[in-house]
């Protein structure tokens, strides 16, 4: 491998301790080391290696930009890490079809900057953007604050070009919407998590670039006010995000000082059309809304997101255990005090943080365990995937199973399903080499 790749291409032995992070941000494979890094920068170069390593039987764990949360990107013993940073670029833009065909190693930031250039908005839009590869938002089906708007991944992908375990390309890459021949393969790859082939490039449909963004920040004194300003949004407005922190995650990651009183919730909307301003004063008229900070320019509207992103936390979030979920609204009040209630019952100093896309029913659940060791995360999984189950909700809202969550995947799917799932894979790896202890 290392003459097909070229010293650029393949790094093994020492040189992979300087080789920059070989794991995810979940940092869950510990002191494990892939046995090679291999960098391929062209379709024939991620062809061959994989040839190679089918005929060898030598397992293969996809990575791109290593953002993910779930130990999808982790690497195993006796596996090589095969990362697709320098296949990257933009290689075609269609105006007329509003279309664009990327790599794989493409950064998202670099795939948006081209679209806005272009005169597009690029819909998929995650807080990782300036790290995340278009490989591993399509392998994840990513989702993010936009998926009220614009829908996930897949609802956004209109072709793919996978190769897959033995090195046979599939390649699909149309740029039409209907296209009704038989199975939709771009769906299978999409979301699978590397376990059946390593996806190369991709087409995406590209929306009109949006009018001016509407933003404000809302303190919101009941959870029986949110479903209420939803729907009403959806009704009244063009909404690209529904934002909701509940008390203690506004005021840990910054919040505190925007109100005269940290409110329950506070709610970040953003609007793409419609009359916002009078959108909030009906919503305080009917006391659905006690305060509202209307963004006067860009810097105050980023200043909001930077508290939902949690760009400057008030205490370091580093070392919580952070689930990503989605659960039906109408259910997610009942499952936050059975959350809080259960996670107090494992640990009497335990913190709960919640905050999320509520638009989309995607909710993230941060938990601070400090008198629990490494065994707290396994526990309050144990708690937690139960409740979501109950809720009619899913273990992973964008950050798919990886190895983190496959435990607990037959509390959202069914035993027919996985069954199904699984034939799926041996069908297509019937070695077993892609991204394997992944999922299942």
């Amino acid at each position: 491998m290392r003459i097909v790749l070229g010293p650029a291409g393949f790094v093994a032995g020492q040189d992979l301790l300087t080789a920059g992070p070989l794991d995810d941000a979940s940092a869950s494979a510990g002191p494990i080391l892939p046995l090679a890094l291999l960098r391929p920068g062209s379709l024939p170069e991620i062809c061959a290696v994989l040839e190679i390593c089918f005929r060898h039987g030598i397992p293969v764990v996809p990575q791109g930009g290593l953002t993910g949360l779930s130990g999808g990107a982790s690497p195993c013993d006796g596996a090589v890490a095969l990362s697709l940073a320098r296949f990257s670029g933009i290689e075609r833009i269609d105006p007329v079809q509003g279309t664009m065909t990327v790599r794989a190693g493409t950064v998202l930031q670099k795939a948006q900057e081209a679209a806005e250039e272009a005169g597009f908005l690029f819909p998929v839009d995650l807080g990782a953007r300036g790290s995340c590869q278009i490989g591993g938002i399509v392998s994840t089906n990513a989702g993010g604050p936009g998926v009220i708007r614009y829908g996930m991944t897949r609802d956004n992908l209109l072709g793919l070009e996978v190769v897959l375990a033995d090195g046979t390309v599939l390649s699909h890459l149309t740029q039409v919407a209907k296209d009704n021949t038989g199975y939709d393969l771009r769906h299978l790859f999409c979301g699978a998590e590397g376990t059946l082939g390593i996806v190369t490039r991709a087409v995406f449909r590209l929306a009109p670039p949006p009018p001016p963004v509407q933003t404000a920040l809302c303190a919101v004194g009941s959870f029986a006010a949110l479903p209420v300003l939803l729907q009403r949004a959806r009704r009244d407005l063009i909404l690209s995000a529904f934002e909701v922190m509940w008390h203690d995650h506004f005021l840990i990651s910054g919040g505190r000082g925007f109100f005269a009183e940290a409110p329950d919730y506070a709610l970040l909307i953003e609007v793409q059309g419609g009359d916002l301003e009078a959108w909030l004063e009906a919503g305080f008229t009917e006391g659905l809304i006690t305060d509202a900070l209307p963004a006067g320019s860009v810097a105050a509207a980023e200043r909001f997101w930077s508290i939902r992103e949690s760009r400057h936390p008030e205490r370091s979030l580093k070392g919580l255990h952070n689930l990503d979920v989605s659960i039906p609204l109408a259910a997610t009040e009942a499952f936050v005090s059975a959350c809080r209630a259960g996670v107090l019952r494992l640990d009497p100093l335990a913190q709960s943080l919640f905050f999320g896309h509520l638009g989309d029913g995607n909710l993230h659940v941060i938990i601070d365990l400090p008198g629990l060791g490494p065994e707290g995360k396994t526990l309050l999984q144990d708690l937690v995937y139960p409740l979501v189950r109950e809720a009619g909700g899913s273990i992973s809202a964008e950050h798919g199973i990886g190895r983190l969550k496959r435990d607990w995947l037959d509390q959202t799917r069914s035993p027919g399903e996985i069954a199904a799932m699984r034939a799926i894979r041996s069908a297509l790896d019937p070695r077993g080499l892609m991204n394997p202890g992944k999922l299942f």
